[in-house]
C-alpha cells in the first residue's frame, strides 16, 4: 500500500491544470459507481485527479488514486486493496485504466455490493464495454465518455480565453447573436488553424512535446496493446489493422468499397468489417450512414473519416486537403452529442432535421436552396450571415 500511496502523493502534488473539462461539470460525482471511458490521451486521468484534490485533497486517506496497472497488482487483488483502505477511513476509491485488470469488472462489482458507503471512480479504454462486461454493472454504473479537447476548452487550456458553452439549437437559430459573443472576446480563426493540428489532445500542455510524435504513439500502443487486449483483435494481424487505417487516413473521407479495402489490405470482408467496428470504438476513425434507411446502411458505412483532425495530420501519408480537415472538424464535434448522417443532396444531415454544408469563405447555398433547416457551415468568417454559419463555431458545443 505504501507504494500506491507514494504514486498518489507524487501525481497530486504535480498536478497543475488549472482548467477543467466541461465534462466535470456534467458528472454526478455523488454516485456510488462512476465509470469514464475515453480514448488514450484525452485527459481522463487528470479529470479524476483534478476531482480528488478539490474534494479530498491531496493526503491519500479518504480519497485513493490508484492506476490498475501497477506492480502492487501482481500480489494483491482488487478486493484487498478496498478492505484494506475501507477499513483505513477510505470514502473514495479511485481506479484508473480498469481494463488493465482482469476481472475487473466482476471485483468492482463485489466491492460495490460489500461497501455501500464507498464511492467508486474508474475509467478505461473507449473500447471498454461496461454494460455488457463480465459482470453486468448496468444497474449500478453511471457512465460517461470523454471526448478530446473542443475548439472552446482548446482556447481555454491553451490561450487561457474562457468563453461560454453553445447548443446546437443557439447556434443555428442564433448565429449571428452566439458568433458576436465570441468575436467580442476573441478572434477565432487565428487559433483555429493550430487546434485541428495539435489541439485536440490535452498533451500539447507539456513542455518539450513532439505533439504529432507523441500521437504517433498512442495509435500504435491502440493498435498494438488495447485492440488485442480488448477488441479481441489476433496479435498477429496488427499489422494488417495498421495497413487498414493507413489506407483510410490517406484518402478519407472516404468513399467505402469493401471488396476495395479488402484487396488492398489482403483481408476478407467480413474481417474488414470487423477491423472497421473496431478501429471506429476505439475512437481512430468516425463511420457515417447514409440518411437514406435501407438494408445497404446494415451492411456497411458510406464514408469513413478520421476521429479527429489532429489523427489526419498525424496518420495521413499525403497532404491533408482543406475540404477534408474541414469535414472531419464537424463530424468530430457535432457526433459527441448529435446524430450525424451522411446526406445524399449535401455534406450531412443532423438528427434527421438539419442539412449542413460544410466549405470555405466563398460557399454559398444554391446546392441546398429548397432544403428545410438547411445551412452552410463556412471557414474563414468571423460573423454568421443568415443562414451561413462560421465552421469554428460548432466547436463550442461542450
Amino acid at each position: 500500500m505504501e507504494q500506491l500511496h507514494a504514486q498518489h502523493l507524487r501525481l497530486l502534488s504535480h498536478l497543475d491544470t488549472p482548467h477543467k473539462r466541461s465534462l466535470a461539470t456534467e458528472i454526478n460525482w455523488n454516485s456510488r459507481l462512476i465509470g469514464i471511458r475515453g480514448a488514450r490521451g484525452v485527459g481522463k486521468t487528470t479529470m479524476m485527479l483534478q476531482h480528488i484534490k478539490e474534494h479530498y485533497g491531496v493526503a491519500p486517506a479518504t480519497a485513493l488514486y490508484v492506476s490498475l496497472d501497477h506492480l502492487y497488482f501482481s500480489r494483491h487483488s482488487l478486493i484487498e486493496l478496498a478492505e484494506n483502505f475501507y477499513y483505513h477511513g477510505g470514502k473514495c476509491l479511485c481506479l484508473d485504466e480498469v481494463h488493465k485488470y482482469e476481472g475487473w469488472s466482476r471485483e468492482i462489482k463485489n466491492i460495490y455490493d460489500a461497501f455501500p458507503d464507498l464511492k467508486i471512480v474508474f475509467t478505461g479504454s473507449s473500447l471498454l464495454n461496461i454494460l455488457n462486461a463480465e459482470a453486468d454493472l448496468s444497474r449500478r454504473c453511471v457512465s460517461y465518455d470523454l471526448q478530446g479537447l473542443s475548439f472552446r476548452e482548446y482556447l481555454l487550456f491553451k490561450e487561457n480565453i474562457e468563453l461560454p458553452v453553445f447548443s446546437l439549437s443557439d447556434i443555428l437559430q442564433h448565429p449571428l447573436e452566439t458568433s458576436n459573443a465570441i468575436v467580442a472576446n476573441c478572434r477565432p480563426l487565428q487559433y483555429f488553424g493550430n487546434y485541428l493540428q495539435e489541439g485536440y489532445y490535452p498533451f500539447f500542455l507539456q513542455d518539450n512535446i513532439d505533439y504529432l510524435t507523441q500521437l504517433q504513439k498512442v495509435v500504435s500502443m491502440i493498435l498494438e496493446i488495447e485492440l488485442p487486449q480488448i477488441g479481441n483483435v489476433d496479435v498477429g494481424k496488427v499489422r494488417k489493422l495498421r495497413s487498414l487505417l493507413s489506407v483510410v487516413s490517406s484518402g478519407v473521407p472516404f468513399s467505402v468499397d469493401i471488396s476495395k479495402m479488402a484487396q488492398a489490405t489482403e483481408l476478407n470482408r467480413n474481417t474488414v468489417l470487423n477491423y472497421l467496428a473496431n478501429l471506429y470504438r476505439a475512437k481512430l476513425i468516425n463511420m457515417l450512414y447514409s440518411d437514406n434507411v435501407n438494408l445497404k446502411r446494415m451492411q456497411k458505412p458510406d464514408k469513413i473519416y478520421m476521429e479527429n483532425t489532429n489523427l489526419l495530420y498525424a496518420l495521413s501519408l499525403t497532404q491533408v486537403e482543406t475540404g477534408t480537415a474541414r469535414e472531419t472538424f464537424f463530424v468530430n464535434q457535432l457526433s459527441y452529442s448529435h446524430m450525424v448522417e451522411y446526406g445524399k443532396k449535401a455534406d450531412f444531415v443532423i438528427d434527421k432535421t438539419y442539412t449542413v454544408e460544410v466549405g470555405g469563405q466563398s460557399k454559398d447555398g444554391r446546392q441546398i436552396a429548397n432544403t428545410p433547416n438547411a445551412f452552410v457551415a463556412a471557414d474563414g468568417i468571423e460573423y454568421a450571415m443568415g443562414n451561413k454559419i462560421p465552421l469554428w463555431l460548432f466547436g463550442f458545443m461542450y
